[in-house]
């Protein structure tokens, strides 16, 4: 594991990211978790969905790249009802542990608030205990969770929530 890394992260995004997010938890839920195949084609379709929603004052990408390959990613979506969605939060197995995700956790919420969403939520399964913990130190709470064999494996998926109350 390196000891520093070489990164930047930017919030636009260029011909080819979606296809590289895509491919990277492709990747590293196969590697990491078993997921199958099916798992790659729902983050691209959700993807297609974020795009074709997409609005500049409202949504928000963070691409974390190093010598310049896609490590990471994480995104905030504008959802009905002045709500947030959380998406997509990965990084590569050698990038972790070094405060990217931190810092990727602080960014997204910085851009929430400044947004003024009064509510945020995010879906996850368990077994991503640091990316849980992540979640709950900026205050989101698990609200409920279900079996599924989603993606071709045994799932506890996780639903949490973040709420805040604007100032009006």
């Amino acid at each position: 594991m390196q000891e520093t890394a070489n990164y930047m992260i930017r919030n636009t995004l260029k011909p080819g990211d979606l296809g590289q997010v895509a491919a990277l938890h492709g990747k590293v839920y196969s590697e990491e978790h078993d997921f199958g195949l099916g798992f790659e084609a729902y983050v691209m379709e959700s993807l297609l969905e974020f795009y074709r929603a997409y609005h500049p004052q409202k949504d928000r990408v963070w691409v974390v790249e190093s010598e310049g390959k896609m490590i990471g990613f994480v995104l905030l979506m504008h959802r009905p009802a002045n709500r947030a969605q959380l998406r997509y939060f990965i990084l590569a197995k050698e990038f972790r542990g070094l405060g990217i995700g931190s810092r990727l956790m602080k960014e997204w919420m910085e851009f929430y608030r400044e947004a003024n969403y009064e509510a945020a939520y995010l879906y996850t399964t368990s077994g991503l205990d640091a990316a849980v913990s992540l979640y709950e130190r900026m205050g989101f709470r698990k609200i409920s969770e279900m079996k599924s064999r989603n993606f071709g494996v045994p799932l506890l998926e996780q639903y949490y929530e973040l709420i805040t109350f604007s100032e009006k």
